[in-house]
C-alpha cells in the first residue's frame, strides 16, 4: 500500500439526506473526467439500479449482486458490500485454521447458513473493503490498473466516525492487552509459567494478535491518509445543522478534513404555493447557519436543487455531479504507508516557556462546544470528548514532563496550557 495515489472521499451525513445519491454523483463526476473511480456502498441494489438508470435486480442486466462488482459507467465501478456473506466466509474461514483445536474438544463447527450476521459486521466489511481497494494490487474491471478515487457511501456520521476510529481504538486495545515486547521472552514462558502458577499465552495468540494489528494498520494508513477526505451531506433544517456541527467536531477529532458541505435537496425559493414557499423559507434560515458555520475554504457549503422526485438514471445523476465542486488530484504527499504519520500534523505545541513559563497544545475542534466538551489525563495520554465522540490521544513527548494548567475553547480550537512540573526539567536561570 505504500506510495499509493489513490485518493479516498468518505460521504456521510445525516440520516435521510441523501448520502447515497451524492456519493454516485461524486464518483460519476470523478469518472467523467477521466479517473479511474471505484463507488463502495452498501445500499439496497434496487436504489442503487434507480441512480444508475439499471435494473438493480443484481442479475445479468442488475447493477450487481450480493457482494459484486460492476462497471456501471465508463470508468466508475459500483462494489456491492454484502457485510452478512463477508461475516460468514471469515467465520467459516476461522473454523478451518481452529480444525485440530475444535476436533480435540468435540465441537461440531457451525455450517455457512446457520451463522447469522452479528451487529457491528457492517464496519469490519466497509473497512476491509476501504483496504482493499488501495492494495496496489487492486485492478478496475476494464483493467485499467490502481483506482484512482475510492468514493464510499458511508453510514450515518454517528456511526461513520465510530467505524473509521475502530483501527485506532483496536489497535490500543490490542497493545494494552498483548504487549508486542512480551513476545521477547517466549523462550522463559515456561519458567515463567512455573513462577506465576498459571499458564503463559501461547505463542499463536501473539501471532494472531499482529496479524490483526498489521490488517488493522493497513486501514488505519487509509482512513488518516493525506489523500483522505470527508463530504458531508446535509439536508438544510435547524435539527440538521445542530447535527453537522457535533459531526464536524467528531470528524476533527480523528484528523478527518471535509472537502465539502453538500447542502442538498433544495427548494426553489419563488414557489407560488404558500407551503412550499414555507419550507423553502425555513430552509434559508437553515442554510444561512451552514454558510456561517462553512464561509470559506475547503469546507465550503455547495448546493443542490431538488429535482421534485427521486434521482433516476444518468441525466438525473449527472446534472447533480455538475454542481459538485471536483475531488482534487492526488499530490505527492497522498498516501501513507501502514502505521505512518500524516503529512501534517491536525493538533501542534506552542513554546511560550520564555515569556508566560507554559507551553500550548492546540486541537482544532470546529463545532464543539464547551457543554459537551471534556478534557481528562491520564499518565502520557489524554482522553477528548466531544459530545458522542471520544479519543484517547497521546501527548507529544515534550508536555508529558508537564502538567495541565488550564484550557480553553475559542473559535473552533481547544487550547491546553501546560506546566513543566519541577524536577523533571532542567533548571532555568
Amino acid at each position: 500500500m505504500e506510495g499509493t495515489r489513490t485518493r479516498t472521499v468518505l460521504v456521510t451525513g445525516g440520516g435521510g439526506g441523501g448520502r447515497t445519491t451524492v456519493a454516485a454523483a461524486t464518483a460519476l463526476a470523478a469518472a467523467g473526467s477521466g479517473r479511474r473511480t471505484l463507488l463502495l456502498s452498501a445500499e439496497d441494489p434496487a436504489l442503487l439500479g434507480a441512480l444508475f438508470g439499471t435494473d438493480g435486480t443484481g442479475g445479468a442486466d442488475g447493477v450487481c449482486g450480493e457482494g459484486a462488482s460492476r462497471e456501471v459507467a465508463p470508468g466508475l465501478v459500483l462494489s456491492r458490500l454484502d457485510s452478512g456473506a463477508d461475516f460468514r466466509a471469515r467465520a467459516v474461514a476461522l473454523q478451518e485454521r481452529a480444525r485440530s483445536a475444535l476436533d480435540l474438544l468435540g465441537a461440531e463447527p457451525l455450517e455457512d447458513d446457520e451463522l447469522a450476521e452479528p451487529p457491528g459486521a457492517d464496519a469490519f466489511a466497509l473497512l476491509r473493503a476501504l483496504r482493499s481497494a488501495h492494495d496496489p494490487a487492486a485492478h478496475d474491471p476494464a483493467g485499467g490498473g490502481p483506482y484512482d478515487l475510492v468514493v464510499a457511501d458511508m453510514p450515518p456520521v454517528g456511526p461513520a466516525v465510530r467505524t473509521l476510529a475502530l483501527p485506532e481504538h483496536t489497535r490500543r486495545w490490542l497493545r494494552r492487552l498483548l504487549p508486542p515486547e512480551r513476545q521477547a521472552a517466549r523462550a522463559l514462558r515456561p519458567v515463567l509459567a512455573q513462577l506465576a502458577g498459571v499458564p503463559m499465552p501461547a505463542r499463536s495468540l501473539y501471532e494472531a494478535a499482529g496479524r490483526l494489528d498489521r490488517e488493522l494498520a493497513a486501514v488505519q494508513a487509509v482512513v488518516e491518509s493525506p489523500g483522505t477526505t470527508v463530504r458531508l451531506v446535509v439536508e438544510p433544517g435547524p435539527a440538521a445543522v445542530r447535527a453537522l456541527r457535533a459531526a464536524r467536531a467528531g470528524l476533527a477529532l480523528h484528523g478527518l478534513v471535509p472537502d465539502a458541505v453538500v447542502a442538498n435537496r433544495l427548494l426553489p425559493t419563488a414557489s407560488p404555493d404558500p407551503w412550499l414557499a414555507g419550507l423553502a423559507s425555513r430552509q434559508q434560515e437553515a442554510l444561512k447557519d451552514l454558510l456561517d458555520d462553512c464561509p470559506s475554504g475547503p469546507a465550503a457549503v455547495c448546493e443542490l436543487p431538488h429535482l421534485g422526485r427521486e434521482p433516476q438514471g444518468a441525466a438525473d445523476l449527472g446534472e447533480l455531479a455538475e454542481r459538485l465542486p471536483p475531488v482534487p488530484p492526488p499530490g505527492p504527499s497522498s498516501g501513507a504507508a501502514p502505521g505512518g504519520d500524516r503529512a501534517e500534523d491536525p493538533w501542534t505545541v506552542e513554546d511560550r516557556l520564555a515569556d508566560e513559563g507554559v507551553l500550548l497544545w492546540r486541537l482544532l475542534l470546529p463545532g464543539a462546544v464547551r457543554e459537551t466538551l471534556s478534557l481528562v489525563r491520564r499518565g502520557d495520554e489524554v482522553v477528548v470528548t466531544t459530545g458522542p465522540f471520544r479519543r484517547v490521544l497521546p501527548l507529544p513527548a515534550a508536555l508529558c514532563r508537564c502538567a495541565v494548567a488550564g484550557a480553553r475553547l475559542a473559535d473552533g480550537e481547544l487550547t491546553v496550557r501546560f506546566e513543566p512540573e519541577p524536577g523533571l526539567w532542567p533548571a532555568r536561570d
